[in-house]
């Protein structure tokens, strides 16, 4: 994973770290979860579930998982997973879930985790990275346009098994 990458993007000078996860955040991440699925209401919060999912990504090697701290407080976060993409004949990055705190948004950090998943991507050798957006999430789809990412026409389908 990437080294941890100090941050200022706060007006006040709030200093933000952004590291590699590791298992003793994961009551941190599991909350940052449940603030995102209040607005990605297709998912439901389910503490255990999440945790397990976490803890599956941390152990593999082809995931990554960075947080956004502030003075010890994991304000945010950020999980990529490689996969096999057949139209780019090599891997492509997903990024699955990307959420700062309300408190500490628009302070730089969405983008600061964001390029953390890029880099990582892009250093395992994925040629593309995607992610899915809750269409009714309309902040979260103007933040990612203005870090250059684009709307496709393909639509999401999903099916439990």
């Amino acid at each position: 994973m990437t080294d941890s990458l100090n941050v200022s993007p706060d007006v006040k000078k709030d200093t933000f770290w952004i590291r590699p996860a590791s298992s003793g955040d994961l009551s941190a991440m599991t909350r940052l979860l449940q603030e995102l699925f209040s607005v990605e209401t297709e998912f439901e919060v389910d503490t255990e579930k999440q945790r397990t999912g976490l803890q599956m990504l941390l152990d593999s090697a082809r995931a990554g998982i960075w947080i956004a701290e502030r003075r010890g407080r994991v304000v945010g976060m950020v999980t990529v997973q490689l996969m096999v993409s057949t139209a780019e004949g090599g891997l492509s990055g997903l990024l699955e879930d990307l959420v700062v705190s309300s408190a500490y948004r628009r302070r730089g950090l969405g983008k600061a985790l964001l390029n953390a998943a890029v880099k990582w991507s892009r250093e395992q050798g994925a040629t593309r990275i995607q992610l899915l957006a809750d269409g009714r999430n309309v902040s979260a789809i103007i933040f990612y346009r203005k870090q250059d990412w684009k709307q496709t026409n393909m639509i999401a389908l999903r099916r439990p098994l």
